[in-house]
């Protein structure tokens, strides 16, 4: 390897690990703010939180490696063009492809190795950020009373406290209002002083209370406005409060299927299969039903079978309408009513299974975007370099000002595009290659011109430039004018000018 290309990838790869972590740092802000409430107050080991934020900073990769690629570029190549480094080597006889030939090297190896990164190490990342959140989720959180404040940590129940002893844990002042009671019974607990902790494993509530009262308000199911106030004071109290967690459901298939980001390619393909079975099983149980039971009830002739061969060429037609005239008024509103309960009937039926093939539909556009997402993102990092890299040999700044910019103004674009493309791939208005490589392909042109005018040494983003394009055509454009619009023009700005005296 030559000492010019050593250059250039040092000038490359400082910006990129700075602009990667950096960018990884700003969406693991957004991930914690997220999921600060989970967090908080359950007394989670670090090494769960750690494994956590890795999981999530894995999940991050797709959305934060093309934007360092894209800002790395800027910033690299804006910096040999500020130094005239780029200038220097240009004099030399190198043009910019050659320059450029050990990033994009390097660059096509990154993207490969991202290839790998999302199809096998984002999956399984997201598989157990998933379980972890559920069992943060699930976990209760620590007693932590303060002094005069309601805690709420627990599900149907509200303890207030007026003072906790630091030493003794003994509470002054308790207040519990307990509506876990599925009739819609509520009771209240007022104390003297007692005791509250939570079993080691936080399925049980222990509580010990003195000199206390218990209002336990009854509700009557047959007389809704006939209740009952239960009363009676108590010098020692304990109860066992039973505080389970809620058991995750295995057999939900619809849950299943919508985590499509937690399968690689193969496991799509195969998810992808199992859903396209159950479409066609869910449609043969609503079509064929429905016009069997409900629509064409009475038809022989249409409900034969595939097997039962008619000669259809003997039946003439048959006109209802010339039959229903033939009714009695009362025969003929029986006729409608039967007719308008039926289409109901029918209509309700296909409306609940049109929903569950829907459910299945929209798990199939998600598997299918999660596919061609996998390979979108190798084909957007080399993009977004080919973008960043003439976009710095046009404007030869180098530092955090510009290059930014630009970026924030390209990725912006890009995520747009993207985000548009993505949600009419889900909903099934456009099919899924069209959805995901929507942005390839807006962004692809945008990436050979800018490569053209680096390579030619274009004035592209040059103020002096525009300004000398708009004077000639000025210039043009007033060939064409009338004089007598001159001459007026040229009245009106001595006018203001002798107003301005």
């Amino acid at each position: 390897m030559k000492k010019i290309h050593k250059l250039v990838l040092k000038a490359y790869l400082g910006p990129l690990l700075a602009t990667f972590f950096i960018v990884e740092f700003v969406l693991m802000m957004n991930f914690v703010w997220r999921y600060i409430d989970d967090l908080t107050g359950k007394g989670l080991e670090v090494s769960t939180i750690v494994e956590l934020l890795a999981c999530a900073m894995a999940n991050m990769v797709p959305l934060g490696l093309p934007l360092a690629m894209l800002l790395s570029a800027i910033m690299a190549m804006g910096n040999l063009g500020e130094h005239f480094e780029l200038l220097a080597m240009k004099s030399a006889g190198m043009s910019l492809p050659r320059i450029l030939a050990p990033l994009i090297a390097f660059v096509t190896l990154v993207s490969v190795g991202s290839f790998f990164v999302v199809n096998n190490l984002v999956p399984f990342a997201n598989q157990r950020m998933y379980d972890i959140l559920f069992d943060i989720r699930e976990q209760r959180q620590d007693l932590e009373f303060k002094d005069g404040m309601f805690f709420n940590g627990l599900p149907d129940m509200s303890i207030r406290v007026g003072h906790q002893d630091e030493k003794t844990k003994l509470l002054t002042d308790v207040i519990i209002f307990d509506t876990r009671d599925e009739s819609g019974n509520m009771t209240t607990t007022l104390a003297d002083s007692g005791y509250i902790h939570m079993a080691p494993d936080k399925s049980y509530l222990y509580v010990t209370l003195y000199n206390g009262d218990t209002y336990e308000h009854v509700r009557n199911t047959r007389w809704y406005d006939q209740n009952t106030l239960r009363h009676h004071e108590f010098v020692n109290q304990k109860g066992t409060f039973p505080v389970a967690k809620v058991a995750r459901r295995e057999g939900d298939l619809s849950k299943e299927f919508s985590e499509a980001q937690t399968r690689n390619m193969s496991e799509l393909e195969d998810l992808r299969d199992s859903l396209l079975v159950l479409i066609e099983r869910s449609n043969a149980g609503s079509y064929s039903p429905l016009f069997k039971q409900q629509v064409f009830r009475y038809d022989t002739l249409l409900m034969a079978g595939d097997s039962i061969k008619i000669d259809r060429s003997e039946y003439k037609p048959f006109n209802i309408y010339d039959s229903l005239t033939t009714l009695s008024m009362r025969d003929h509103a029986k006729v409608y009513s039967r007719a308008n309960n039926t289409a109901r009937i029918a209509r309700g039926s296909y409306t609940y299974d049109e929903h569950s093939s829907k459910v299945y539909l929209t798990q199939l556009y998600r598997v299918d975007n999660e596919w061609h997402r996998k390979l979108t993102l190798p084909i957007t990092i080399i993009l977004f370099f080919m973008i960043g890299a003439p976009l710095g040999a046009i404007i030869r700044k180098g530092g955090l000002g510009m290059p930014i910019v630009i970026s924030v103004v390209f990725f912006v674009i890009y995520y747009v595009i993207s985000t548009f493309g993505e949600k009419l791939a889900k909903e099934g208005v456009w099919d899924s290659l069209y959805g995901m490589w929507l942005p390839v392909a807006v962004l692809t042109p945008v990436a050979i011109y800018l490569t053209y005018k680096a390579t030619n040494d274009s004035s592209l983003l040059d103020t002096d430039w525009y300004d000398v394009r708009i004077r000639k055509l000025r210039r043009r454009i007033s060939k064409y004018i009338p004089e007598w619009m001159k001459i007026g023009k040229h009245k009106r700005r001595k006018r203001k000018n002798k107003n301005r005296i």
